[in-house]
């Protein structure tokens, strides 16, 4: 059973999630979160005493989202050279979403990186995870380690040019891209 500050919890976050990912970081104040999380502002800074801390908590739960996202996907192949293309799978379909505007986490990296330590680590972690699953599923399809790093470039352009062009093109075209760099790593 959920109790009651788990719920207002999640609330809080599901809110600010949709919100920072259609408007923005820096376009959000408290006061929007407040409002579509139907609760006060005072239970707002109970669970977050501060928007960083807020902010992070979003990005824990879009890396949740990301990895059932994409490990899904993969897990329904049973073909380990098909897993690794399986990824651009996943972005073809995340990117016809009505609500697609990017990566969340090169989003966050963009307006607040720079300026703030904890959330450059958040999404440097989110990265690099995301590139340690793809090393493990290069491994299994009997790839030479140098071909992960490649392919998680290729995903990671794939979403920005996604993103920019307004066009889920690209995850066909870095899939194409992908098949290539796997066929020349195996030998094929």
């Amino acid at each position: 059973m959920v109790s009651m500050t788990e719920e207002v919890r999640s609330r809080i976050v599901a809110a600010a999630d949709a919100l920072y990912y259609a408007r923005g970081f820096g376009q959000v104040g408290m006061d929007a979160v407040r409002d579509a999380a139907g609760v006060s502002l005072k239970a707002i800074y109970k669970e977050f005493p501060s928007k960083e801390d807020l902010i992070i908590a979003v990005l824990e739960l879009r890396h949740g989202m990301w990895t059932s996202g994409v490990e899904g996907r993969v897990d329904a192949i049973a073909d380990p050279v098909e897993r690794l293309v399986a990824v651009y799978d996943f972005l073809a379909d995340w990117f016809c979403e009505a609500d697609f505007r990017g990566c969340g986490f090169i989003n966050a990296f963009g307006e607040l990186g720079g300026a703030n330590p904890r959330v450059a680590q958040a999404v440097r972690a989110h990265k690099a995870d995301f590139q340690a699953y793809v090393a493990r599923l290069a491994e299994d399809a009997g790839a030479p380690a140098s071909l992960a790093p490649q392919l998680a470039i290729l995903a990671e352009g794939a979403q920005v040019t996604a993103a920019i062009a307004g066009s889920a093109e690209a995850a066909a075209q870095a899939r194409v891209a992908a098949e290539a760099l796997i066929g020349l790593a195996l030998g094929r």
